[in-house]
């Protein structure tokens, strides 16, 4: 029997689960607050973040995390990957599931992971997979990346089903950025929605953001091409145009006038783009790469200008050759 720790009962966390259980791996599914654990171990779904999914015999809901698995899926939001990694043994193999990049250093979560566990074997698995729609079977893609092929191979089998296709890469940097950046983008998308532009605005938003996650990946080693695939335009499209998407939904709130704990408080969850726009506004200004359309959003994520001000002043921009 193949043993997998999944870290982080949010619905993420659940979706993964429930989607390596009906393989047949036995989860361990690992959550913080007893009293959580506690209500997944009673009523065998996880009515909080991921209502209607019924728990198979082969997910066990635990505070303490085990030992001994023949894989870990890292399913905690970015700014408390490193606190998790604490939980890891000395030498896992990880598979990173989490799409940000830590708050105040910039990192992407393989180097979180490798820095407190320098054994571990990384693999990261990004692209247009929201959470509902997995738990349902919904048919997708994905894509596990690793500098260890055999590794990605070997993760690939565990995750591959009639629903799910999965690709490997070697590109670790670019399917890491692909899945961080898009929900920046989704956000911008959203405060486009919210302010009730039409799919114009929204299309040039999705591109353009295309545009500057891509040049920023290539600055920091990453390959263009990855950016065209499933974990760069295709997880952005999923994320910056559906209603399932918690980073649209912030950005639509805020384009709707709401304050932005008022949009967090709403969702209830992780708005994972929040903390990583401004994460990767640093990592731009450290590469020299112009990001203009990251830097409005992170101004009105800091309440420095407002969604309607924040357009008029990227519309107003100097223009410019496309490329």
């Amino acid at each position: 029997m193949i043993r997998a720790s999944v870290l982080g009962s949010g619905s993420w966390g659940t979706a993964l689960s429930l989607h390596v259980a009906r393989t047949g791996v036995h989860v361990s599914l690992w959550g913080r607050d007893p009293l959580e654990i506690e209500s997944l171990r009673a009523h065998r779904e996880n009515r909080r973040y991921l209502p209607g999914f019924q728990f198979p015999p082969e997910i066990v809901p635990v505070t303490a995390a085990p030992n001994e698995a023949d894989f870990w899926v890292l399913a905690i939001p970015s700014e408390g990957a490193r606190a998790g990694c604490e939980l890891l043994p000395a030498d896992p193999l990880v598979v990173i599931a989490a799409k940000g990049l830590e708050p105040n250093t910039s990192k992407r979560m393989s180097e979180v992971v490798l820095e407190e566990r320098p054994g571990a074997n990384v693999c990261v698995l990004s692209g247009p997979n929201l959470a509902v729609e997995l738990a349902r079977g919904i048919p997708t893609a994905t894509v596990i990346a690793s500098q260890d092929r055999a590794c990605a191979e070997w993760v690939r089998e565990r995750f591959a089903t009639r629903s799910l296709r999965v690709y490997t890469s070697t590109d670790l940097v670019g399917v890491e950025l692909g899945g961080a950046l898009k929900n920046v983008m989704a956000i911008g998308a959203g405060m486009s929605d919210g302010l009730g532009f039409g799919d114009n605005t929204k299309g040039a938003v999705i591109a353009r953001g295309l545009h500057e996650m891509a040049f920023l990946g290539v600055a920091l080693g990453a390959k263009v091409e990855t950016f065209m695939g499933l974990s760069g335009v295709g997880d952005l499209f999923a994320t910056a145009a559906s209603v399932l998407s918690r980073n649209y939904r912030v950005g639509r709130a805020l384009g709707e006038g709401k304050g932005l704990d008022q949009a967090l408080e709403e969702i209830g969850q992780v708005a994972e783009g929040v903390p990583t726009a401004h994460a990767a506004v640093e990592l731009a200004h450290r590469s020299e790469v112009e990001v203009p359309l990251m830097e409005a959003i992170a101004r009105v994520l800091d309440g420095k200008t407002r969604p309607l001000d924040a357009v008029a002043e990227l519309m107003e921009r100097t223009p410019r050759s496309e490329v």
